[in-house]
């Protein structure tokens, strides 16, 4: 038994220490912060990509630009979907480091195939 709640002290003399909390060491962040940037970051990113001037050139050449929207709609949500459970399972499963370490050098390894296409010409 602890000194500090022995039964000998009385009521005003004991100190209630709490007990530390779980923790992961992730802050914990809003939804309005997640949702937020999540939606900045995939509206700005798909600003004039090629699947947007797809569905404007399908709706452009269509009667039915709702059904263009409603397919194009499920076709973003269903990648969306897709990024987020891979993105989900690898995190549970690999560093954050590794993943950084891996994203980098992806990207690395399509700027020098994309350099090399330019000035070699594919």
């Amino acid at each position: 038994m602890s000194l500090l709640n022995s039964p000998d002290s009385s009521q005003s003399d004991r100190l209630d220490i709490p007990a530390p909390q779980k923790s992961d060491n992730k802050p914990a962040v809003s939804f309005g912060t997640v949702f937020g940037s999540t939606f900045a970051a995939i509206f700005l990113a798909e600003m004039g990509d090629k699947t947007q001037l797809a569905t404007l050139l399908m709706s452009a050449h269509s009667d039915s630009p709702w059904i263009v929207f409603l397919g194009s709609s499920l076709a973003l949500i269903s990648t969306s979907l897709l990024g987020v459970v891979l993105g989900y399972w690898l995190a549970k499963r690999v560093s954050q480091e590794t993943m950084h370490l891996a994203a980098g050098t992806m990207l690395m390894v399509v700027s020098v195939l994309l350099l090399w296409d330019v000035v070699v010409g594919g």
